[in-house]
């Protein structure tokens, strides 16, 4: 089974100047945790509600004034759309993360795959028993 067959394909992207209070809003109205993020058509980076937790709230820092750049992690991992579930859960608990963007050969993201994803729509437990076992250490 592919990624492209388990991915979910509407996903919103923000943009690096938005505020991390505006991300927070749009994760709350689409009940996510993670937006990837985009300038110039490319994928700069991602942010989480606990990027926005840990490195905004805790820090006081302004929610309508302080951008997502600011509190972003720049580095991203991907996996292609046409690469096997297992690969992108392998990837998934090396890099200990829960979801992960899915980009087409030329680079284009075309959808993210949660670890929840992995568990309901592969039909093999392993996999996503596996990842979430290696994204809890730390």
């Amino acid at each position: 089974m592919e990624l492209r067959e388990i991915m979910t394909a509407d996903v919103c992207i923000i943009a690096p100047t938005a505020t991390i209070g505006a991300a927070a809003r749009m994760m709350r109205e689409k009940n996510i945790g993670m937006l990837p993020v985009g300038e110039n058509d490319r994928l700069v980076g991602s942010i989480t509600d606990r990027d926005i937790a840990i490195k905004g709230a805790a820090d006081d820092k302004d929610p309508g004034a302080t951008s997502v750049r600011e509190v972003m992690s720049e580095r991203i991992v991907y996996g292609f759309e046409d690469q096997s579930v297992e690969d992108g859960a392998r990837l998934m608990g090396e890099n200990q993360i829960r979801r992960l963007p899915v980009l087409n050969r030329d680079k284009r993201m075309v959808g993210i795959v949660s670890l929840g994803d992995v568990a309901e729509r592969c039909g093999n437990a392993a996999p996503a028993g596996e990842t979430l076992a290696a994204v809890s250490r730390g």
